[in-house]
This record gives structure tokens, C-alpha cells and sequence, in this order.
């Protein structure tokens, strides 16, 4: 077997990335719209035989020319990516991959978290840290489980939080003994997740039988989800939505949610699929799906993509009748200069 040496692709190397995607097509896989570093083994006549990707901490896009499969070569990708997410400082990592892969990762030290038959594993390289995950849960709840018998679970981007932020969480906090919020610690979002956290907190801070919890990177955001061995869009949705189904479940039975809020969501295409799949996923968990029509005001849902554009324009009369004043009171102080400069820069803050 010749010698072979893994290489760094810079984004900038047009005509190696050409190479890379050639070769993941061909072995049916599409270039993930998440990398953030992608490496690659080339043969004598440089052409790429051999690439993976790394997004943040979670590994991507493997693909081995099938003229050079049984060389070891993905090994060799697998422990440059590994070595690389070291040398970023990162000691937990992740995998999604399809299920025919999930024995090769296991022989690298990876762990199963939850596998979605046919569709996608999502694996860990510490054999206990979702389960160290969920403990973490129960000690942080265990000051509220006096008396409580309903529990019920919001999971929630909120960038940022809005009224119709407020309003899922007042219903479920009507309804249950106790809520759970998870926010989606992903740093995918225009408003940094240290900001999006505190302004859950101090908007649900009334709410005395509300918790907050970080989703850490067991529950992911859809913006982040890998795409590349999915076969189309509604696939990437699917495979989502059940993966989160799934594994939100496991995290239920250990807390004795009962029940999981979800906001509707009329314009988007994305979250109504998804949304139909928790509908139809979590009632087989024994989970109750409950679906709030969307708040609004005089008839228009308040939506957190109109809160961005009034504080992209500096239209404090419409950020001030669409947020809790919590939100308010951040975004029109010095301490949100830098993040109001980064949503002003943005050339769209439109998402649905």
C-alpha cells in the first residue's frame, strides 16, 4: 500500500473542494452546509481518495473512493479529525452516521446514544456522557419534586425570547406542577446562547414552578443538523425530528415529563413537518404532544425573526410590543451593543 498523509483543505482551495464533493457524490453523500474544517487524502495523481469534516465538535462527511476501501483510510481521516477537535481543545465529540458505519465508529471508542432504524446513529465519544447528562437533570429538578405530579417540558431556541415565548410557557405553567424549559445551547443563532439563556431565565422568572435546563449537544438545533447522507430535505427533517423525538423521551422517563409544548407554526414548512412528527412519535413513549396556537397581536403572530428585523432597524415602538420587557430592557441597554451590531450587520434575520 503506498504512503499515504492526511491534508488540511482550506476554504480557500476551490479546486480541492471541487475534488472532495466529486468524491462524496459519488459515494452518494452531498457536502454538509455545516464544516468548519475538512481534511483529505490524496493518491499519487492527487486526486482525493479519502475525506471527512468536522463541524464544531461533531465529525461529518466521511467518503473513501471505493477503489481504496479496506486500506484503512477512514481510520486515518477519523484520527486526524479527532486529533483536531484535541488540539481545538474539545474532549467530548460527536458523530451522526448511517447505521451500516455505527460498528467502525464503536471500534474507534465511540458509544451509541440513540439510533433511528435506517435512518442515522448519533454516537459520543465518552461511553457515559449522555447518561452523566441526564443525571445532571434529576439533581438539578431535585429541589422541585415535593408534591409534583404533572410535569410537562417546553424545548426552545428563543432568538430571542418573545411574548409568544411567554405565553407557551404561561399555558404550560397553568396546566402542569412543573415545566421543564431546554434551551438549545447550539451556538447557531445570530443572538449568542448566553444572552438567549438569560433572557428565558428573567422572562420565566415569575413562573415559580418553571425550571431551565441546557440542552448541552443532546438536543441539537435544526440550523446545525447534518444533511449530508440524507436523501432530500424532508429526510434531514425527519431523521431530526425523530432523533429528538426519541431521545427527549429517555430524558422524560427519568424526570416524569408527562407532556411536551410546542408552539405552531403556520409559515414554515420545516417545523410544521417536524412538529407533525413529534405529534406522531411521542404518544408512542407514552408523551402527550400539545400544540398552542401561536399568540398574536391584533391577528399577526409575534414571531422571533420580526423581533431581529425591529431591532435591526431600530424600531424600538415594535420590539417594545413584542417582547417581555426583560428583552425590552437588554436590547435597548449598553450591555447588547455588540450583539445589536451583529443582527444590524446581518443581511437577512428573516428566518422561517
Amino acid at each position: 500500500m503506498a504512503d499515504y498523509y492526511v491534508t488540511q483543505i482550506k476554504k480557500s482551495d476551490n479546486r480541492s473542494l471541487q475534488k472532495v464533493h466529486s468524491l462524496l457524490l459519488s459515494e452518494g453523500i452531498k457536502a454538509d452546509k455545516n464544516l468548519d474544517y475538512t481534511c483529505a487524502i490524496f493518491d499519487d495523481d492527487m486526486n482525493v481518495i479519502a475525506t471527512g469534516s468536522s463541524f464544531k465538535n461533531t465529525l461529518r462527511c466521511f467518503a473513501v473512493d471505493k477503489k481504496h476501501q479496506g486500506e484503512g483510510l477512514l481510520n486515518m481521516i477519523a484520527g486526524h479529525l479527532m486529533e483536531h477537535q484535541i488540539e481545538l481543545g474539545n474532549t467530548h465529540f460527536f458523530v451522526y452516521t448511517k447505521c451500516e458505519t455505527e460498528h467502525f465508529f464503536a471500534s474507534l471508542g465511540f458509544y451509541t446514544i440513540e439510533k433511528i432504524n435506517g435512518q442515522i446513529v448519533f454516537m459520543e465519544n465518552k461511553k457515559n456522557g449522555f447518561e452523566n447528562y441526564v443525571h445532571r437533570l434529576v439533581n438539578e429538578t431535585e429541589d422541585y419534586n415535593n408534591g409534583i405530579n404533572c410535569v410537562a417540558a417546553i424545548v426552545m431556541n428563543a432568538n430571542p425570547f418573545t411574548l409568544g415565548h411567554r405565553y407557551l410557557v404561561s399555558q404550560a405553567a397553568k396546566e402542569y406542577d412543573l415545566v421543564h424549559i431546554f434551551g438549545l445551547s447550539d451556538e447557531s443563532s445570530l443572538i449568542p446562547y448566553k444572552v438567549r439563556k438569560k433572557l428565558i431565565i428573567e422572562g420565566c422568572r415569575d413562573f415559580s414552578n418553571v425550571i431551565y435546563h441546557d440542552s448541552d449537544a443532546y438536543m441539537i438545533s435544526s440550523a446545525t443538523f447534518p444533511s449530508y447522507f440524507q436523501k432530500d430535505d424532508d429526510s434531514v427533517i425527519t431523521g431530526h425530528a425523530m432523533l429528538d423525538a426519541h431521545i427527549f423521551c429517555r430524558i422524560a422517563k427519568r424526570l416524569n415529563i408527562s407532556s411536551r409544548y410546542i408552539g405552531s407554526e403556520p409559515k414554515s414548512h420545516v417545523t410544521g413537518r417536524y412538529n407533525s412528527i413529534l405529534k406522531q412519535e411521542l404518544p408512542v413513549f407514552g408523551i402527550d404532544c400539545i400544540e398552542i396556537p401561536r399568540f398574536t397581536i391584533d391577528g399577526k403572530c409575534v414571531s422571533a425573526s420580526d423581533v431581529r428585523l425591529a431591532i435591526k432597524n431600530d424600531d424600538k415602538v415594535l420590539l417594545r410590543q413584542l417582547v417581555p420587557d426583560s428583552t425590552y430592557e437588554y436590547f435597548t441597554s449598553d450591555m447588547s451593543k455588540e450583539v445589536r451590531k451583529m443582527i444590524s450587520s446581518a443581511e437577512n434575520v428573516v428566518h422561517y
